[in-house]
């Protein structure tokens, strides 16, 4: 298992087609165990310019597991024990802004989590940790997404608020107008709570949000055709293949641990003293606090 001072190892957490990478060398699947249970599906292992990156089709291959039934946790610490450092996220989402049309890429900067159904913390009775959450995501990894995104051409916005829902169903319209009036830019039913994981693993955790369509607030809403939607859908997944392609390298150079504090989220988090500790639950903590519970 990696740490923030070890060499970079880039998990891509995204939508099946993601990892087909012009490039991408000495790949194979494998299952990685977790004893938060099964994860959405084998990691993909490869190799991009001498940069190992893991990729995790999110629903699993053939988009098989709806957004509430998704093992966010086993996900997340199967990538800590596969020695990931950082993740780049990549989803669709609908939007509630004019400018932000179908097609636009947003560099996240926060989160409103309005799921209810899933499990959002690997801490609990026996060992119980708070860690920060002011700001979601990695700022260093944004940094590297907007360059890219820049110099591939891809219209982006940086910054931006992501509704996380719950799904499966999509928003009322009352719904739509309500998160609007908040000032959320995006909707999706997938990132929350993929992000609180990955900041108590210590794992960097940046989310690119690819629009597909406006959310039912837009007048023309119930008039796009599902052809449009999939072109939409064609088109982003082309242009996430090559944001990848071009931001993982950028992430190469790293020697320490990251200085937006991501590393070393679980320096002050761990609430519990240490005797009253589970020794159970530190076993199962062993990837994603490891760091802290051994002294580290």
């Amino acid at each position: 298992m990696a740490d923030g001072t070890s060499t970079p190892v880039i998990g891509i957490i995204g939508g099946s087609g993601v990892y087909d990478i012009d490039g991408l060398e000495n790949t194979r699947w494998e299952r990685v165990a977790s004893p938060f249970g099964e994860t959405s599906d084998e990691f993909l292992f490869g190799d991009l310019d001498g940069l190992q990156l893991v990729f995790l089709p999110r629903h699993g291959r053939g988009h098989k597991i709806p957004p509430s039934e998704l093992n966010f946790r086993a996900n997340i610490d199967a990538m800590k024990r596969a020695g990931v450092t950082e993740i780049l996220s990549l989803s669709a989402c609908g939007s509630f802004k004019e400018e932000l049309d179908p097609g636009t890429f947003v560099i996240v900067d926060q989160f409103i989590d309005r799921t209810f159904a899933r499990n959002k913390s690997f801490f609990g009775t026996g060992l119980v940790a708070h860690v920060g959450l002011g700001h979601p995501v990695c700022a260093r990894l944004g940094d590297a997404l907007e360059d890219g995104a820049k110099a591939l051409g891809i219209k982006t916005q940086r910054g931006g608020t992501y509704l996380a829902m719950e799904g499966p169903q999509f928003s009322s319209l009352a719904e739509s107008e309500l998160y609007r009036s908040w000032g959320c830019d995006v909707i999706g039913m997938t990132n929350m709570p993929e992000a609180k994981l990955a900041r108590e693993a210590e794992i960097c955790y940046a989310t690119v949000a690819m629009v597909t369509d406006f959310d039912c607030w837009h007048p023309d809403h119930d008039h796009v055709t599902v052809d449009a939607i999939i072109q939409v859908l064609l088109g982003n997944a082309d242009n996430a293949r090559a944001l990848v392609k071009d931001t993982a390298p950028r992430l190469a150079g790293r020697t320490e641990a990251c200085h937006a504090g991501c590393h070393t989220a679980l320096d002050n988090a761990l609430i519990t003293a240490p005797d009253a500790r589970d020794p159970a639950m530190a076993e199962k903590l062993s990837a994603v606090a490891g760091r802290v519970l051994n002294g580290g």
